[in-house]
């Protein structure tokens, strides 16, 4: 039986969403924008959706929500349709260095439009320097997007500071929850962001579906051009089964998170406890205390992340790495980099993401086969050192 502890990556769709959805794929199958009697029911459940997804981050009404395709569209249309839509404005935009790769190349090709970006430095737990922010800003800057969450070392952002800052300054403030929006719950009446994307999969929704929080008042440039719908910011017809599997999982994660990260907390504590204290050279990613519930991001020494990740897969134990098996490339993770760490030592790490479907007894597996199989790597690698090897007794 196999050991599922890659949940941030992708998460199962829960069952009372599945069953919540049926119903819109061949019965009430209508295209909102219809105007006859069935596409007034495609209109209502479309609304009553949003109603429901509004209601999951605190929204005082409904408009407030657009539904997208996922996370990365979310964030191009609210980066680059608030950056765009602000040009007259100014023309600065401030990210951190460890953005998802999503907003790191929106970055990217803002800077090609002539956009100045600014990348803000994180301290060694891979949170964001409020003093260097103050520092960044200046009359030019428009917008501010910082990720709720490290959706790699699992360390939470100082939102509501954030959030201070920029309206202090007049200036946009952009935020993505996918990392935290199933553990950590969001209102948006105690902290006023402007822009926040929120991903259907990382409540155990559908995949392909997203939504995009924008506050009364706000404005964004759309950059899908169709027929108008969602208000004209995102055209194309709305997914309507995904939308309604979406606001399933919203309202059934707003009930559920108080009770559900307390338990993930404790399961992630457990296997972080146990990893630091029989792994010799063991390191946790990330701030030890503000740190997402189902997050724990390890690294050890002498070995590569990719090698471990392979060997846990022989085990059926499936897991991530900040190296080479998660990006598909030779670079280390420029999150661990950001964070201050040596190539070497980004190479060696270890994701383990919770979820809903996360017992004990995975914890208890990965624990029983984790150091074995660290020990194995460490004799395999030329990086280790003989005398560390004598002194842990991990020569037999």
């Amino acid at each position: 039986m196999s050991v599922y502890l890659d949940n941030q990556a992708a998460k199962p769709v829960d069952e009372r969403v599945v069953s919540e959805m049926m119903l819109y794929f061949n019965e009430k199958f209508a295209n909102p924008a219809s105007l006859h009697y069935d596409g007034d029911v495609a209109t209502d459940i479309l609304e009553k959706s949003r109603e429901k997804v509004a209601k999951f981050v605190n929204a005082p009404d409904r408009a407030d929500i657009i539904f997208t395709s996922g996370a990365t569209e979310s964030n191009n249309l609210g980066i680059i349709g608030a950056a765009m839509r602000q040009k007259k404005k100014g023309n600065h935009v401030i990210i951190s260095e460890i953005e998802h790769i999503s907003i790191l190349n929106i970055g990217k090709y803002l800077e090609k439009e002539g956009f100045r970006v600014s990348r803000l430095p994180v301290d060694r737990f891979g949170i964001v320097r409020l003093d260097k922010l103050e520092k960044y800003i200046t009359d030019e800057t428009i917008l501010i997007s910082i990720s709720t969450a490290s959706n790699e070392v699992g360390s939470v952002q100082p939102t509501a500071e954030i959030s201070k800052l920029a309206q202090e300054k007049g200036i946009l403030f952009h935020t993505d929850a996918l990392a935290s929006e199933s553990v950590l719950p969001i209102d948006v009446k105690k902290v006023p962001i402007d822009l926040i994307t929120l991903s259907s999969n990382d409540i155990y929704g559908p995949r392909g579906v997203g939504a995009l929080y924008m506050k009364k008042g706000v404005r964004v440039n759309p950059i899908i051009i169709g027929g108008g719908q969602e208000r004209g910011f995102r055209s194309g017809s709305e997914n309507v089964p995904g939308i309604v599997g979406f606001a399933k999982a919203a309202e059934i994660m707003k009930e559920e998170m108080p009770k559900e990260s307390e338990n993930l907390k404790k399961l992630r504590d457990k296997l972080i406890k146990n990893v630091l204290d029989t792994i010799p050279k063991s390191h946790l990613n990330g701030h030890p205390e503000k740190r997402l519930p189902h997050n724990a991001h390890f690294r050890f020494d002498y070995i590569e992340g990719e090698s471990l990740i392979l060997t846990l897969k022989e085990h059926n134990i499936a897991a991530a790495t900040g190296s080479a098996c998660s990006s598909k490339t030779l670079e280390p993770s420029h999150t661990l980099i950001a964070m201050g760490l040596l190539h070497e030592e980004a190479h060696g790490s270890l994701l383990v993401s919770l979820g809903r479907t996360t017992r004990e007894s995975d914890i208890d597996k990965l624990l029983e086969v984790l150091p074995d199989q660290v020990i194995r790597l460490r004799k395999l690698s030329p990086l280790t050192p003989s005398d560390f090897l004598k002194k842990n007794e991990e020569v037999k």
